[in-house]
């Protein structure tokens, strides 16, 4: 994996980088947690006839337009790709051609549909494509390889033959801007899970579509260029989309009002560890629930264990469950803790929560505190250790 970004680096002579990286950003979509930062992807393919992958957040559209500029100086480019429209890709393409008017838009019907609704204006020049059309720009061709719902119904990816490279709009991405120190797999992950998680059978029908291409490049529109070990990403994403368990361990997630859930998630963890298993505990009142919910679709099993809040689940838990029904949580081992002094229904509303989710398969004893441990519920949590 290489991250490149210095003077506008190069995946090729013919093909430059021209993104941008938002340092400023605290939430990306309003949610997920982003402390290094975002960066928003653009390519520009000088050939016969320029051409420009996708555009930026419209906040940063000058210093876009700026890198460009130093790129083709007066010349004008031909086609603008927009390969998805959400507005961190399509928030520049106003701007764009007010700069260059005569640039004609490549997108599908979708594509345009959107551009309408948010600029509502009419695009002067466009080129509707459909899926698998061609288009050569001179010694480089580009075809279209429709990914809808990866993770909006218009997203295309862009295959060059020339150099293969997959221009993989949303795909392959991850939080964090370029040049930022961290972990392409935990910040891919948590990326993946929070925003295309959702989407798993379409992701396994683009990766069986690229499966067909040879691929010596991916350039995603968040995140480094990849051209090292592309098996590893691809195996990942293969991974993440069939909702099979990256890896052996177990998440502990819980909730705790007065200590007492949290002493029985203590001795779990301390049990489990004596056992050789690795575990991870998070608690939810505290923690990113995007990183609480990666680990739960990392993990072959799964803990919850919290309180009865109200007659109902405590706020934290009853919408992290939610969160994972949503993303379609499935494939896994669960056990369940609950806590309750007048009215301990958390464990059944856990399950109901839960009811919709496929292959899970209930690991024994579940635990009921009334209170606070007694010696029964610690004889029950050692019993959940093994079992587990």
């Amino acid at each position: 994996m290489v991250e490149r970004r210095k003077n506008m680096n190069k995946i090729s002579e013919k093909i430059h980088y021209v993104g941008v990286n938002d340092l400023k950003i605290d939430l990306f979509e309003g949610q997920y947690k982003v402390p290094n930062g975002m960066s928003y992807n653009s390519y520009i393919l000088l050939d016969d006839k320029i051409t420009i992958m996708d555009t930026v957040d419209q906040h940063f559209s000058n210093e876009w337009l700026d890198n460009i500029k130093k790129e083709i100086g007066d010349k004008k480019p031909s086609y603008l790709v927009v390969q998805h429209m959400e507005p961190d890709h399509s928030g520049s393409i106003a701007n764009f051609l007010k700069v260059y008017p005569e640039t004609t838009v490549v997108g599908n019907d979708k594509t345009f549909r959107m551009i309408d609704q948010f600029f509502h204006c009419e695009v002067k020049n466009k080129l509707v494509v459909k899926d698998n059309d061609s288009l050569s720009i001179g010694e480089h061709k580009l075809t279209f390889v429709f990914a809808p719902m990866v993770h909006w119904p218009e997203v295309m990816f862009t295959y060059e033959s020339t150099e293969k490279v997959l221009f993989s709009a949303d795909a392959f991405g991850k939080f964090g801007a370029l040049g930022t120190q961290d972990n392409w797999i935990d910040e891919a992950r948590r990326y993946y899970i929070g925003i295309v998680g959702k989407y798993g059978p379409q992701v396994q029908n683009i990766l069986n579509k690229a499966k067909q291409i040879d691929i010596a490049t991916i350039a995603p529109l968040h995140g480094p260029i990849l051209n090292n070990d592309l098996g590893k990403y691809l195996n990942l994403y293969d991974f993440w989309s069939s909702y099979k368990p990256e890896e052996e361990g177990v998440v502990i997630c819980y909730t705790s009002v007065y200590g007492n859930t949290k002493k029985a998630v203590m001795l779990l963890q301390e049990e489990l560890t004596k056992n050789n298993k690795k575990v991870i505990v998070h608690n939810l009142a505290r923690e990113d629930l995007s990183v609480c919910l990666a680990d739960a679709f990392r993990y072959s099993k799964l803990v919850l264990a919290t309180t009865t809040y109200n007659a109902n689940l405590y706020p934290f838990m009853n919408f992290f469950l939610e969160i994972l029904v949503e993303h379609n949580f499935q494939n896994r081992s669960v056990s369940l803790i609950e806590n309750g002094s007048w009215y301990p229904t958390a464990a059944n509303l856990m399950k109901k929560k839960l009811e919709n989710s496929k292959n899970l398969t209930y690991i024994e004893p579940s635990i009921k505190i009334l209170s606070s441990l007694t010696d029964e519920n610690i004889n029950q949590i050692k019993e959940l250790a093994k079992n587990l």
